[in-house]
């Protein structure tokens, strides 16, 4: 492994930050952590905008590599660091690993976006109720997808990149239910899914990555 030091763009509560910083404490590999304000327009800097032109974190600097979008990150952390592995030996499950990945960016996390902003970015008595109520329908779906592909204690057998992808999407909603717990969007959680999410929080490296202002 390289001594140098791989240095990650981060912003407090960013799913696609914690994913990154969470394959990053898995693996053991030497990082730097540089936390943006997004209120304070740190990604929007002439200075990130240099690193990344997009203004999005996550962002990595390595050995002169330069590199955005979480999932192209993650295959980056593997094929540098590939010990601990973040995917499965198995073909077939390393393919279905990488797709539940997949589907989080596409389907489930574009949901919790859309109840994140009716829950938590606006005040209560402008809460529009039926974009919630429909929101909420279609993030049933999806965990019922994600309670039938647990295999084990974990999406793909063993810890990996589609439980690093996957979980921040989901801590989601034990976030709204303690910050706006008048929707109850915790029942929601089928039970399999209730033991998961349980599981995932309690790992030292989840609590290590956990979003800074979520402690407060």
């Amino acid at each position: 492994m390289s001594t140098d030091v791989v240095t990650l763009y981060a912003g407090s509560g960013s799913p696609f930050v914690w994913k990154v910083w969470l394959a990053l404490e898995h693996k053991g590999v030497p990082y730097t952590l540089k936390m943006l304000s997004f209120s304070a327009g740190d990604t929007r800097s002439p200075e990130f905008r240099a690193i990344n032109p997009r203004g999005k974190v996550p962002a990595i600097e390595h050995e002169g590599l330069t590199l955005w979008e979480s999932t192209a990150i993650l295959e980056y952390l593997e094929d540098r660091f590939p010990t601990p592995p973040l995917w499965p030996a198995d073909l077939q499950a390393r393919a279905r690993a990488r797709r539940l990945v997949s589907e989080n960016d596409a389907y489930l996390y574009p949901i919790v976006r859309r109840i994140v902003a009716e829950t938590l970015f606006k005040p209560a008595d402008q809460t529009d109720l039926e974009a919630l109520t429909a929101a909420r329908t279609e993030l049933k779906v999806e965990l019922l997808r994600l309670a039938e592909a647990l295999e084990g204690d974990y999406l793909a057998g063993a810890l990996s990149g589609a439980d690093f992808s996957l979980f921040p999407s989901l801590a989601f909603i034990d976030r709204i239910e303690a910050r706006a717990p008048q929707h109850g969007l915790a029942a929601d959680l089928p039970p399999a899914l209730r033991a998961y999410l349980d599981r995932m929080i309690a790992l030292p490296v989840v609590q290590k990555t956990w979003p800074p202002h979520w402690r407060a």
